[in-house]
């Protein structure tokens, strides 16, 4: 086999050839409203892959635009000819992972963060522990009176002050990993509870099990669950995705449960293509079906369930920051909406292009921090025009990114950010039955 054509295969070249260069994806894509380059758009960034692949560009001609995309997957919802944009990107992704080379000190980072610090719950409940300590001890009030945040690299000191207020060690420990409602259960489930969220968000992770005991489920935390594979995906890190995803199919296999639940729109997306990553026909490919089938967002469970009734109203104009991976990837539009019309005494303003990325996608807000920065003013100005007293999002990384937008336009007094189980959990909620 050629060097051409393994570079072809690698590349996933013949997907290119769906791409008809129409242009319906450029008004859809971010990168290509803030950056205005052809290259930093959809259609660009095909054309430079199939050009790579044909040997009339370099690698290196491809690494930026691709390093640059948000990955929303806002195109795939507008194109005409179904292109499998996302095939494309992440063939690319790891093609040029594979053929980056990397000094010894970024492998070893490389090694412990994907290999060792996402995957494991151990590292994540010592990161949320470390918050904790910062914030309960005084370190973080003496580290921002001394403008110490202002030092820390990757604009990391900025997201510091949007990090939310951590529990106790003591309170991380006494969870329980099966949850049973008060009466019949109406389902069994299994949480999905995610590596970031249960390390910075982990109070929206317990109202997310409170929520699904309340609405008549049997709550099980598989204990031995892992990173969903996402970030090292993003990263180019195929096969170490392809690990994740097959430790979390073994543990989900033992629980006997009709859904498999996630609350982080980042996550879901990536469990329901677990399929996707195996070969067809194989037995691991059945296994990953058999568990994309269950796998579903906490909005869907609660409406299906219907099994909540809220007993305060809650007072508030928002604006509703949708996952753009729920949106385009799991295709969860409505679910979400039906819940925040639920509550009482909330009124709902929806922002003119709601479906346009906040900038966060995973880590690229730390990696191309202006560019999403950019990203994010142009979401920021369309909040502005709702007047909302709060921005819900289903994302932990939206959430941050939101928190983060209402610091830089100056009204973290007047507009809070907040996670749409945390909202419910604001509306008093209770059993219907």
């Amino acid at each position: 086999m050629s060097n051409e054509t393994s570079l072809k295969d690698a590349l996933a070249y013949d997907k290119t050839f769906d791409c008809v260069q129409c242009g319906y994806c450029l008004p859809a894509c971010p990168t290509y409203e803030t950056m205005e380059k052809e290259t930093h758009s959809p259609r660009g960034r095909i054309n430079l892959i199939k050009m790579a692949a044909e040997g009339k560009a370099s690698l290196d001609d491809l690494k930026e635009p691709i390093e640059k995309c948000l990955g929303c997957m806002a195109c795939t919802t507008v194109c005409p000819t179904d292109v499998q944009y996302g095939d494309l990107l992440e063939a690319a992704k790891e093609t040029l992972e594979k053929h980056e080379t990397k000094t010894k000190t970024q492998q070893k980072t490389e090694g412990f963060l994907f290999g060792s610090f996402f995957p494991s719950s151990s590292w994540m409940n010592a990161l949320g522990q470390a918050t904790w300590l910062y914030q309960a001890s005084g370190m973080q009030k003496a580290a921002r009176a001394l403008r110490l945040t202002s030092m820390a690299p990757l604009h990391l000191g900025e997201f510091e002050q949007v990090v939310p207020a951590q529990p106790s060690p003591k309170e991380r420990k006494a969870r329980s990993r099966r949850v049973k409602p008060d009466g019949t259960p109406a389902a069994k489930v299994a949480f999905f509870t995610g590596c970031v969220m249960d390390s910075v968000f982990f109070e929206t992770n317990q109202n997310t099990v409170e929520l699904l005991r309340l609405s008549g489920a049997e709550v099980i935390l598989p204990e031995n669950q892992t990173c969903c594979g996402a970030l090292h995906a993003h990263a180019g890190k195929t096969d170490m995705a392809k690990e994740q995803a097959a430790a979390n199919i073994q543990v989900f296999e033992e629980e006997d449960v009709d859904y498999i639940v996630n609350n982080a729109g980042g996550c879901g997306a990536k469990l329901i293509e677990y399929d996707r990553m195996f070969e067809e026909g194989t037995d691991w490919q059945e296994r990953a079906l058999a568990f994309t089938e269950k796998v579903k967002d906490i909005s869907e469970v609660l409406v299906e369930l219907d099994g909540l009734a809220f007993s305060k109203d809650v007072p508030k104009t928002i604006t509703y920051q949708p996952s753009c991976h729920m949106t385009n990837v799991q295709r969860v539009t409505r679910p979400p909406r039906e819940l925040m019309e639920s509550i009482p005494g909330l009124t709902l303003k929806d922002m003119d292009n709601p479906g346009f990325c906040c900038g966060s996608a995973g880590i690229y807000n730390i990696v191309n921090y202006n560019d999403a920065m950019d990203i994010l003013d142009v979401k920021m100005a369309d909040v502005k025009k709702t007047s909302p007293e709060a921005i819900v999002t289903t994302n932990p990384g939206c959430l941050l990114q939101m928190k983060l937008g209402v610091q830089r336009e100056g009204q973290g007094e007047s507009v809070e950010a907040v996670h749409l189980v945390d909202l419910l959990m604001e509306a008093g909620p209770r059993s219907r039955n």
